[in-house]
C-alpha cells in the first residue's frame, strides 16, 4: 500500500481509515459531528481492507449468517458475508419487508424508532454475526440483537467501521466480541 492514508506501526503498513472518513461539522444538527463513511468505501482500496479486516476477526468463529442494519449496514454486511461464505440477512425500518416479519420498537435519544426483520430469516441455534456501519450509542443494534435472539439465533459477535467511544453503546451489547475499526473518544 502506497497512499497518503497509509501509515506503519511496528513494521506492519495498514490504512489510516479515520483520515478517510469525513467529518460534517453541526450535522444532523448543532452539536452533532456526522462520520460520513462514503469517503472511505469510495476508495476501493480502503472498501477491501475493512472487509479483509472485519472478515480476519470472525473467520475462525464461522458465521452461518450475518445481520446487516438498514441502511449503511447493508453496505459493509453484504460483502463481509459473501467473504465469510454466509448468508446475508436484511433489519429493515418498518413496513419494507413483505412476508412474516418480527418487530422491535426502541428508544433513541430523540424519540421511538421500529425494526423489522422476516420472521423465518434465522435458524434456532444459528451464530449470527451482526454488522453496522458505527457504533454510536448502542440503540439501534441492541435493538437488532434483541430480534435476532427472538428468533433463536446464537450471536457470535459485532462487527462495526467505526466506534464512538464516549457513547458507550459497547456496553448495551453484551459478551459477545466486539469489533471497531476506528474509534472516536469525542
Amino acid at each position: 500500500m502506497t497512499t497518503e492514508y497509509t501509515r506503519e506501526r511496528n513494521g506492519v503498513t495498514s490504512l489510516d481509515l479515520k483520515g478517510l472518513i469525513r467529518e460534517i461539522p453541526d450535522f444532523p444538527q448543532p452539536g452533532i459531528s456526522f462520520k460520513d463513511i462514503s469517503t472511505v468505501i469510495g476508495n476501493a482500496e480502503a472498501f477491501h481492507y475493512i472487509i479483509d479486516e472485519i472478515a480476519k476477526h470472525y473467520r475462525a468463529s464461522r458465521p452461518e449468517v450475518v445481520v446487516g442494519i438498514e441502511s449503511r449496514g447493508y453496505i459493509l454486511g453484504a460483502p463481509l458475508a459473501y467473504e465469510l461464505k454466509a448468508g446475508f440477512i436484511l433489519v429493515r425500518k418498518p413496513g419494507k419487508l413483505p412476508s412474516a416479519i418480527e418487530k422491535i420498537d426502541y428508544s433513541l435519544e430523540y424519540g421511538v424508532n421500529s425494526l423489522e426483520i422476516h420472521a423465518d430469516a434465522i435458524r434456532p441455534g444459528q451464530k449470527v454475526l451482526i454488522v453496522d456501519d458505527i457504533l454510536a450509542t448502542g440503540g439501534t443494534v441492541s435493538a437488532t440483537a434483541e430480534l435476532v435472539r427472538r428468533l433463536g439465533g446464537e450471536i457470535i459477535g459485532y462487527a462495526f467501521l467505526a466506534e464512538l467511544d464516549a457513547l458507550n453503546g459497547r456496553g448495551k451489547l453484551g459478551d459477545a466480541p466486539i469489533v471497531s475499526l476506528v474509534h472516536y473518544d469525542d
